[in-house]
């Protein structure tokens, strides 16, 4: 039972719950890893002891003293709820009562085409085809480098990307300039 357990049996019993919901690996060691520091920060108790007033204090610290960035507290908020909602099956009150962390007030910086051609023509061979396939196919960086063989449609110019984010198959393009490269 998760009542008697302590926070190291708790922890096997997210990743446990995890697994069965077919989560990423990267997820569940983030996740993991925000529940460890929530539960640090709330003096090693067990977070059946704990409640909404502990999470908001929690996520408070985040954005007031660790200046965190607003996507790092959604992710321990995320990593939290997850806790509470799917293992401990408590669920929490509607909390607003905390700092939420700053977004930043910046534009993303895209390269223009003549920049990603720079870069790329300072690359050669597997690392040169797979910042094309990331700049090209919209892949993600792991996405690119679990490619199989069987995965690339030449003739359709097409990539088959399999368990991608969400354990979802999805396909994308191939670029004609990258057909050569990839029959080698």
């Amino acid at each position: 039972m998760i009542d008697n357990q302590k926070p190291k049996g708790l922890f096997s019993t997210v990743r446990d719950r995890m697994r069965r919901l077919v989560l990423a690996y990267r997820t569940e060691e983030s996740y993991v890893a925000w529940m460890r520091r929530y539960v640090k920060h709330s003096g090693g108790r067990h977070p059946r002891e704990l409640g909404a007033d502990d999470v908001e204090r929690f996520l408070t610290h985040l954005a007031a003293e660790r200046r965190c960035a607003a996507s790092t507290q959604n992710q321990a908020l995320s990593a939290i709820l997850f806790l509470y909602r799917e293992v401990l099956k408590i669920e929490l009150p509607w909390m607003e009562n905390f700092q939420r962390a700053k977004r930043p007030q910046h534009l993303p910086i895209v390269l223009s085409e003549q920049e990603v051609s720079r870069v790329l023509s300072l690359l050669e061979d597997v690392p040169w085809l797979v910042a094309s396939l990331l700049y090209g196919s919209g892949l993600r960086l792991l996405e690119a480098l679990r490619l199989r063989v069987q995965d690339v449609m030449l003739s359709r110019n097409q990539l088959m990307v399999r368990h991608a984010k969400g354990a979802k198959d999805r396909r994308t393009i191939l670029p004609k300039t990258l057909v050569g490269p990839m029959e080698r």
